[in-house]
């Protein structure tokens, strides 16, 4: 079993943070998700939401966005922030 995903956030013109993670939290229009190591393949919009990712030294690091669209595969996690709303 795999004990980190991979973490990164992205928009159109840099990657804001890349890097390992024990988790990515948010609240999305169903209700608060936690993304963790094997989790299923999973997409979702996130609207003025905080996005927290706790980082594999389980220090949180958290971004607000306007939007932005998370989306996870095979331990992988990639976020596309909305460019305006940086």
């Amino acid at each position: 079993m795999e004990e980190f995903i991979n973490v990164k956030v992205m928009s159109p013109h840099k990657i804001l943070f890349e890097g390992k993670a024990l988790a990515v939290s948010s609240v999305n229009t169903d209700g608060k998700f936690d993304i963790l190591p094997e989790h299923a393949n999973f997409i979702t919009l996130v609207e003025n939401q905080v996005i927290q990712i706790t980082k594999e030294d389980k220090q949180p690091i958290s971004f607000t966005f306007t939007q932005a669209l998370i989306y996870n595969e095979s331990n992988k996690v990639s976020i596309y922030a909305e460019p305006l709303s940086l």
